[in-house]
């Protein structure tokens, strides 16, 4: 089966516009304009994930996976680093025993909704019973309530704006990425696209699975994460979860 890229294309939001009153559409995807980062970065700086100019925020999308996650898990515990692992709660269910150990080794566990689903419909019943539903499971498994929320694909419509804050999490973009879902991806392109967005007080955005992405990918981001890391400590900046990086 072939995989789907996880972002958004121009024919998709034209569909979703085709299918719903002018009104209902913006109020709707309105919010999801931060997707962008030309209007995320400057106006939503929060919301982009900017914090400590001193700090750089690691987080990792669309886990727990049993193949890739504990090699994650190996890699950080190498470096030295923590990171927040915003998991998909319909797998983190399946793998109860991953998402503890994380855990335990002292990551931030966070909140990706409980499926990878598109947001073009309004569906405020659904996005607030699958948030709720994965920041119960986050809390059962590791004994912690969860604090952040990142959209699937992004993309923080007005009903996944809503779900988060009834349940109590904040929502947390990046001002970062590697394009690690992409089947071109290679771990010096993942390093060249991430040092090249970051600065000091940003958050990299890198997947732990691929599930939602091209077969293996995963594996480019792994192998990019010494360099990245390396790269920020050269530049004197600490790499951490989205908890030490001073945006509350």
């Amino acid at each position: 089966m072939p995989w789907r890229a996880p972002r958004p294309s121009a024919r998709a939001l034209g569909t979703a516009a085709a299918l719903l009153p002018l009104g209902l559409v913006g109020a709707h995807l309105g919010p999801a304009a931060t997707w962008l980062p030309g209007v995320r970065l400057p106006l939503f700086p929060r919301l982009a994930g900017t914090g400590a100019p001193h700090h750089v925020a690691l987080t990792f999308d669309d886990g727990p996976d049993p193949v890739a996650t504990p090699r994650f898990l190996d890699a950080l515990d190498g470096l030295g680093v923590r990171a927040t692992f915003f998991v998909l709660g319909e797998h983190a269910v399946r793998h109860p025993a991953l998402v503890a150990e994380t855990a335990r080794r002292g990551h931030e566990i966070a909140v990706h909704g409980w499926r990878h689903d598109r947001p073009w419909h309004p569906a405020l019943a659904r996005e607030r019973e699958g948030v709720a539903r994965t920041a119960r499971a986050v809390h059962d498994l590791t004994g912690r309530s969860p604090r952040w929320y990142r959209p699937p694909y992004g993309i923080l419509t007005s009903p996944r704006w809503l779900a988060a804050r009834r349940a109590g999490l904040r929502p947390v973009l990046w001002s970062a990425w590697g394009k690690d879902w992409r089947a071109d991806a290679t771990p010096r392109s993942v390093h060249t696209l991430v040092t090249a967005q970051l600065r000091g007080g940003g958050t990299i955005l890198l997947h732990d699975s691929d599930r939602q992405s091209a077969p293996g990918c995963w594996r480019a981001a792994l192998d990019a994460l010494p360099g990245i890391v390396g790269d920020c400590r050269e530049a004197g900046l600490v790499v951490g979860p989205l908890g030490e990086h001073g945006i509350g």
